[in-house]
């Protein structure tokens, strides 16, 4: 990680910052680092969450604190390594026995299943119950919501629409030719696709058990719990899998004897659960609200169980590239010169919830580091800089643009707000038109001709990875083939025929260091081109009852990793 919060990225189960034996304790203590390190089982884990899961399908997801708590009850061909700090950001064999085998030409990749596996019926999983897993999510009239990543890569002009449709002779790019080997045949080379075979779309699901668009409610479960109750909207309850073995899963503690989420009526709600005891954690990790935050930051007991990580997600100003007259380089680094972030920080609710960062990769990502060609971490506006960037760009007088934001986010009105108090100093007029309803501020903003016919050319948001790597979150905004006409991500606008060349020399590299090197030299590219300002680092504010165990902060979700936690046996 980089910037002012630097962290450990290499620390051990139960180990200090400072590589000893001794246990971490104290406030942020489970960033990069286990807290209360223990393998007592037993008890009930109590989890609050404000709102529920999007959906508990394994494929219909994309929630990140629901991916979080899938592997409770959900296994994938790969996952992430159950570490504190960097080593968490390892892919290491999950339901695969071990890593894939990969051909001389990178386009096929071979796993075979661990031997014993079974669902929570006792019926062993195959690896056709995986491939029936990625073919569900081909079925987006019905199986919708999730990533589509391996819908997109394994198509290959198929036109397959999944299995309930007429959808027998089943996808022609993955193959299954015994009950343990499940094999995938790539168009072109991509040594990002490991990272794809993490994600809920490759659990297993049994053909015969799959309720489709109702799967959600009760999910047939590969890990070691299983659903017990689920009232949605209200609870869930979690029991152990009586047919989960752990000789088969080396990676999963399973610890409490039962899991119970419940849903309360806000985040104020959730937090006086958490700060009262009555509950351990809260399981979407958005953080507390600012009036909890303070607090809890003010009471030195309290101040002891809580952390402030990384969310993984950077909060931006983007600047569209074919809006005039952003659409020149010189007119955009006016704004980022004249943009002071502490103050816009401050308007996000000051340094807890947030570090300054000067580039366009976030310092939990591998690849990142402390990029500033424009001085943006320092946070202060620089008024003389931003006036040589508007004469460069032939508008010494300044000029005016308009922004868009979502008249609910509260925060993000603020900072817009901020920033149009800023860049007047510099000669520059930002006009902000608030969007009412969510529906339609999303689609606006993915919409490149509804951007144009309203001559909008600054937007505020945030944006985090899928994966964590520098594909999964800059590929997304930068990469110009990823421009749409609808659900749009590449919300600059970027076409530039080097960051794509770049992007495709990083996908078909089989060294995952070297591909981690190209995709700096992006992150450096994008930066330079002053497309996107950073504003923070987003961070959180989490507390954790001081009952748990084995505490720590997971790298590839930016969250407490639930699967590992314990209650001490209470």
């Amino acid at each position: 990680m980089g910037g002012d919060d630097k962290k450990e990225q290499n620390q051990g189960q139960g180990q200090g910052k400072d590589g000893s034996a001794s246990p971490a304790k104290g406030f942020d203590a489970a960033v990069g680092n286990v807290v209360n390190a223990s393998d007592t089982k037993g008890g009930t884990l109590k989890l609050v969450s404000s709102s529920d899961a999007d959906s508990w399908d394994p494929a219909r997801s994309y929630y990140g604190w629901v991916w979080n708590m899938q592997r409770l009850y959900t296994r994938t061909l790969l996952t992430y390594a159950p570490e504190p700090g960097g080593k968490g950001l390892e892919l290491v064999p999950d339901l695969a026995a071990s890593q894939p085998e990969v051909s001389s030409d990178g386009r096929t990749y071979k796993l075979t299943l661990r031997s014993g596996l079974t669902f929570e019926d006792g019926s062993p999983i195959t690896s056709a119950d995986v491939k029936y897993g990625i073919e569900r999510t081909f079925a987006q009239d019905v199986v919708s919501g999730g990533p589509t990543y391996l819908v997109e890569k394994l198509d290959q002009g198929q036109g397959y629409k999944g299995p309930f449709k007429g959808g027998a002779a089943g996808l022609k790019s993955v193959e299954t030719p015994d009950d343990r080997t499940i094999v995938f045949k790539l168009a072109e080379a991509d040594s990002q696709f490991p990272y794809l075979l993490t994600l809920g779309t490759t659990a297993p699901v049994p053909r015969a058990k799959d309720t489709r668009g109702e799967y959600g409610t009760k999910p047939v479960s590969s890990g070691p719990y299983r659903f017990d109750t689920y009232e949605p909207g209200q609870r869930l309850v979690l029991v152990r899998n009586e047919n989960w073995s752990a000789a088969t899963d080396p990676l999963r503690k399973a610890l409490p004897d039962r899991v119970e989420l419940t849903v309360a009526a806000d985040s104020e709600a959730a937090d006086a659960l958490l700060l009262a005891g009555d509950a351990d954690l809260d399981a979407s990790q958005t953080g507390l609200s600012q009036q909890s935050v303070i607090k809890v930051l003010g009471d030195e007991k309290l101040k002891a169980d809580a952390d402030n990580p990384h969310s993984g997600y950077l909060r931006m100003v983007t600047m569209i590239s074919k809006t005039a007259p952003l659409n020149n380089a010189d007119c955009r680094k006016a704004v980022v010169y004249a943009t002071g972030t502490d103050g816009l920080r401050s308007a996000r609710g000051g340094p807890s919830f947030g570090s300054l960062h000067g580039n366009t990769l976030p310092p939990t990502l591998l690849g990142a580091d402390a990029y500033d060609p424009f001085g943006v971490a320092e946070g202060k506006p620089q008024l003389e800089k931003a006036a040589e960037a508007l004469k460069a760009c032939g508008k010494p007088d300044g000029f005016t643009v308009k922004a868009a934001v979502r008249s609910g986010n509260v925060k993000d009105v603020t900072v817009a707000a901020a920033l149009k108090n800023q860049l007047k100093a510099a000669g520059i007029t930002l006009e902000v038109e608030q969007f009412e309803d969510f529906g339609a501020y999303y689609s606006a903003i993915g919409s490149p001709s509804t951007l144009k016919q309203k001559n909008i050319g600054v937007l505020v948001l945030g944006w985090g990875a899928d994966y964590p790597t520098g594909a999964g979150f800059l590929q997304p905004l930068a990469d110009s083939r990823h421009l749409r006409p609808s659900g749009n991500s590449n919300y600059a606008q970027i076409e530039d025929p080097r960051i794509d060349e770049l992007f495709d020399k990083a996908a078909a590299e089989t060294d995952r260091a070297e591909a981690g090197r190209i995709y700096q030299e992006i992150n450096h590219r994008v930066t330079d081109g002053a497309y996107y300002l950073p504003i923070v680092a987003d961070k959180t504010v989490g507390y954790r009852n001081p009952r748990l165990t084995n505490v720590y902060v997971h790298q590839a979700f930016n969250l407490i990793d639930i699967q590992a936690l314990g209650t001490g046996g209470s």
